[in-house]
């Protein structure tokens, strides 16, 4: 029980220590950037939000295609909704086992073409963003060099996957174990490597991020702060990709953090840059958990106990998925 707790408690603790400690250190100018806001941006970066992610059930729904399972784009959409939502609670991504649980129920998919979808959608992620922070990368000043290394390293891991996935198509074994291995890898490429998946894979990574990135303008205009469009592309993909690491639920507080570091370093003021973080965050997760309590009334009563299951069986260490 208290192993259970602590996976939850201590990176919650951590989370909010790191938010706390962004608003202390601001605290005197809050106030004064607060009276500023022009708040029908907020609006605006909301309604982009749903946007978004409208175009990631989209996405969603080309990859379970590809593993041919023709699913509505409400289903699509409220399957990463769940699985997002319960990622704002636990830490360690262990919310993505909710949406390999919800597919089972649902539509009889096997656990490891669950896994595999959601691998497929993680990857076109990172290597989207580390694309786009190394297309942004020239055109911002007084970058420390850390953040290149950050950029970098999943965008060369990606390409490595990808040649990995070519160079394994027609291996095959006796060994259980590896054998699971080669049948997600073989459902991998099915549902990423054709040309018309790989092209609308990429092209709807790319304007999901776009999206994710104007959210963030519009909160920056909601301060009247004129940020480099570059320099909030940076931003954002510093964020994910520390974010990636999962030290606290969703990210809180350490997205936030390097966010408003990262506006920091283009001029805009310690109280406007933490302000422009953590409302960027609160935004987007908020759009998250009310889609997420929508999507569980959309699948039924029988998804609150599948979910309290999933993340007792990981946390716990027992169960067999």
């Amino acid at each position: 029980m208290y192993r259970k707790i602590g996976a939850i408690v201590i990176p919650a603790l951590i989370a909010v220590g790191i938010i706390a400690y962004m608003f202390m250190r601001v605290w005197d100018d809050l106030l004064v950037a607060v009276g500023h806001m022009i708040p029908s941006y907020a609006l605006a970066s909301g309604a982009i939000c749903v946007c978004a992610w409208l175009l990631r059930g989209w996405r969603y729904r080309i990859i379970l295609k590809g593993l041919n399972y023709d699913v509505s784009l409400a289903v699509a959409t409220a399957c990463i909704f769940v699985s997002q939502t319960a990622n704002l609670i636990v830490p360690a991504r262990l919310g993505d086992f909710v949406r390999v649980f919800i597919l089972h129920h649902e539509y009889n998919t096997t656990y490891s073409e669950g896994v595999s979808s959601i691998v497929v959608e993680r990857v076109f992620d990172i290597i989207t963003i580390a694309l786009l922070g190394a297309v942004s990368l020239p055109f911002v000043l007084n970058v420390p060099p850390w953040f290149s290394t950050v950029i970098m390293l999943p965008l060369v891991a990606g390409v490595l996957f990808f040649c990995f996935l070519l160079m394994f198509k027609k291996v095959t074994t006796q060994n259980r174990y590896i054998q699971i291995l080669l049948t997600m890898l073989h459902e991998i490429r099915r549902a990423s490597l054709t040309v018309r998946s790989f092209i609308s894979l990429s092209l709807s990574s790319l304007f999901i991020w776009f999206l994710d990135v104007l959210v963030c303008f519009a909160v920056a205009m909601m301060f009247g702060h004129q940020i480099p469009f570059a320099v909030i592309v940076l931003a954002i993909v510093i964020g994910n990709l520390v974010k990636a690491v999962p030290i606290t639920p969703g990210g809180v507080g350490t997205y936030e953090l390097s966010l408003a570091l990262t506006f920091e370093l283009a001029g805009v003021s310690p109280a406007v840059a933490t302000l422009i973080a953590v409302i960027d965050h609160l935004i987007k997760n908020l759009v998250t958990l009310a889609g997420g309590i929508l999507s569980i009334f959309l699948f039924g009563d029988w998804v609150v106990p599948s979910i309290k299951k999933a993340l007792s069986m990981r946390l716990g260490g027992g169960g067999n998925t």
